[in-house]
């Protein structure tokens, strides 16, 4: 009786340089898919995966594939961590989190702060649990009852249960799992949208008192997040460029992260804002001789402020003075408190939603519509002349 040993292989792999002076991955194996297993070569660029350990990990999936078609493709076997391997690899989240600070990034991956929160979410909860489980034993039970251990938010769980949902999508997408409907769309948890405190509100009283207890570049940073609603990642990387003093507007295109530059949040939070004329005078005051760069850069290296310094050191002290609590309000209150004003004004509910730049506020905020720039501008001047002291607007129209 005659026995045959099946073979595996790695594959070789090695690092070439062409004439043009390019250097390439070149991976030669035998493909035993194909009749005769011919021998095969590939070619991946050194740009797209500069260290051996990554062109690797690339190569992971095809190496089922080459060393057992028929086991890979009829028994499903591989594990939840190839699907980690190559999510982590082909979206680059290591090479995006690892972008210095200072640097400007539009890139068609995630946003910086998706990218650390997904490393975050895999590394500590998602590769001890299921990364060397089979995708075909996952089951949307198991899921839940993991989902309900962690140790998290409602919120941050929520945040997890989405990156699982995106994982089985790409293990569809490449083939590592048969097309079908996502288990984790049975998954649901309850609360994750679920404020855990309710959000502070602050007077017009309250806030011009606030400004008494701020200096500048602080004063003026609280004066922009309040008076356009503006996310303070979106106030700490603002620059003049995009402000337009001649039409009255300004283009919110960019916000930070620990330090990162990028895209805004949302589609919707890349639009622009108008200017109500005493605002905007207050912005010329602080402008000063300026003429490019950011409206707020840091006097240390000349980049953006940090948003969790400011408001740990800078104004949560401010607000205790006002007799609020500790560690209640935040950078955050003034964007709750613009849409709060904005009820006051009883603008329609279109132009709120198109003011504060959210892609859904609500399902009737949608049924509105668009708002026209002048219902803008005047709901928004409404609020501003909420908020800003008679004594400071005749200071400023002088």
């Amino acid at each position: 009786m005659k026995f045959t040993r099946n073979r595996y292989q790695e594959g070789s792999l090695r690092k070439v340089r062409r004439k043009s002076g390019a250097e390439v991955w070149e991976n030669r194996y035998r493909n035993h898919a194909e009749p005769g297993s011919p021998m095969r070569q590939r070619t991946f660029s050194v740009l797209e995966y500069p260290t051996e350990s990554k062109m690797r990990l690339r190569l992971q999936e095809e190496k089922l594939i080459i060393n057992n078609p028929e086991s890979f493709r009829v028994h499903n076997k591989p594990t939840f961590g190839l699907v980690l391997d190559r999510f982590e690899t082909e979206e680059r989240l290591q090479a995006i989190v690892k972008q210095p600070t200072g640097v400007s990034s539009f890139t068609d991956g995630f946003s910086w702060s998706t990218a650390a929160g997904y490393r975050s979410y895999i590394k500590t909860h998602v590769r001890p649990k299921w990364e060397g489980t089979l995708i075909s034993e996952i089951k949307p039970f198991d899921i839940l009852d993991w989902l309900k251990s962690l140790p998290l938010s409602p919120k941050t769980r929520g945040h997890v249960r989405a990156l699982m949902h995106l994982l089985f999508e790409r293990a569809m997408l490449w083939g590592l799992m048969d097309l079908q409907r996502n288990p984790v769309e049975v998954v649901k948890l309850r609360g994750t949208s679920k404020r855990q405190k309710k959000p502070q509100i602050l007077s017009p009283e309250q806030f011009q008192a606030l400004l008494g207890h701020l200096k500048d570049p602080h004063r003026t940073m609280v004066m922009v997040a309040m008076c356009t609603g503006m996310r303070v990642s979106e106030v700490l990387a603002l620059q003049w460029e995009h402000i337009n003093f001649e039409s009255g507007e300004m283009l919110v295109q960019q916000g930070v992260v620990n330090g990162r530059i990028g895209r805004v949040k949302t589609e919707a939070s890349n639009d622009y804002i108008p200017l109500d004329p005493t605002f905007a005078q207050i912005l010329l005051t602080w402008k000063g001789e300026s003429s490019t760069g950011l409206v707020f850069p840091s006097p240390v290296n000349g980049q953006c402020y940090n948003a969790g310094t400011i408001q740990q050191h800078i104004l949560r002290p401010a607000f205790k003075k006002l007799g609020l609590p500790d560690k209640g309000p935040g950078w955050h209150t003034f964007r709750h408190t613009y849409r709060a004003h904005l009820d006051e004004t009883g603008a329609p509910v279109g132009v709120q939603q198109k003011l504060m730049r959210h892609s859904n506020v609500s399902t009737t905020m949608n049924v509105y519509g668009n708002a026209t720039s002048k219902a803008k501008l005047e709901a928004n001047s409404k609020v501003v002349q909420m908020v800003i002291a008679p004594q400071m607007r005749e200071a400023v129209a002088v």
